[in-house]
């Protein structure tokens, strides 16, 4: 079997998905570059978890315990944490404390752990809180306008609040956008042409950076799990 993803995307300005995930029948997965910070959930053996997830500027490989089941709000670009500056979750995260299958603990304050309903009500509740804030300024950068700031001070508080450069963000999101053109049946020569890379081999470079697969891979949708929805093929 592998990872069974399940997602849905948000109407909220403060988050973009929502996702769910069980794990049959494997010990590890190809984790994925991504640009967002998160809230991800987790239950095995009995047990339940809470943890933040940062931004991810490299693929790896990650335990996945058998028979666990996930749920995840991934959080817009140019949000972050009160509490935590994401630019200490880059490649990392950290786990919450005291967490039950009722309620997890953020910020010094006890919250009901959500379902996949119920992630806009408990976003919304963090916003008016002031846990969950973000930088107007690089909220005008995601909007297509130019702040009427210096280069250096635009792009000092784009890291701060992302954790990661402009430059970085575009190649992330492009490489994310191939692998899914590429597992949907696509040439490698038509994305290459669609994302504006500058041949095949730039492209597999990008590949093997951030998505941990080859393009042909992705086509034949195999080389093991993968923490990315590739058109459900996730498994071997």
């Amino acid at each position: 079997m592998g990872l069974l993803f399940d997602t849905r995307e948000s109407d909220s300005p403060w988050f973009d998905i929502v996702w769910t995930c069980r794990s049959e029948l494997v010990a590890e997965m190809t984790s994925v570059a991504g640009v967002r910070w998160g809230l991800v959930f987790w239950e095995h053996e009995g047990r339940a978890y809470a943890g933040v997830t940062g931004p991810e500027t490299r693929t790896g490989t990650a335990p996945v315990p058998e028979g666990a089941t996930f749920m995840g709000i991934e959080f817009a670009v140019g949000t972050s944490l009160r509490a935590v500056p994401t630019t200490a979750l880059v490649d990392g995260g950290v786990e919450l404390p005291d967490t039950t299958r009722r309620t997890f603990r953020l910020d010094g304050a006890r919250w009901e752990t959500p379902g996949p309903d119920d992630a806009e009500a408990l976003v919304d509740r963090l916003v008016r809180s002031g846990i969950v804030v973000r930088d107007p300024l690089v909220a005008e950068v995601l909007g297509g306008r130019r702040p009427a700031v210096s280069g250096r001070t635009l792009e000092r508080r784009f890291r701060a609040a992302t954790g990661l450069t402009q430059g970085a963000i575009r190649q992330i999101e492009r490489a994310r956008t191939a692998a899914e053109l590429l597992a949907a049946g696509d040439p490698a020569v038509d994305v290459v042409a669609k994302l504006g890379y500058f041949d095949e081999p730039h492209l597999a470079r990008a590949l093997r950076s951030y998505v941990g697969r080859t393009a042909g891979q992705l086509h034949d949708g195999t080389g093991g799990a993968i923490g990315l929805t590739l058109d459900q093929r996730v498994t071997s």
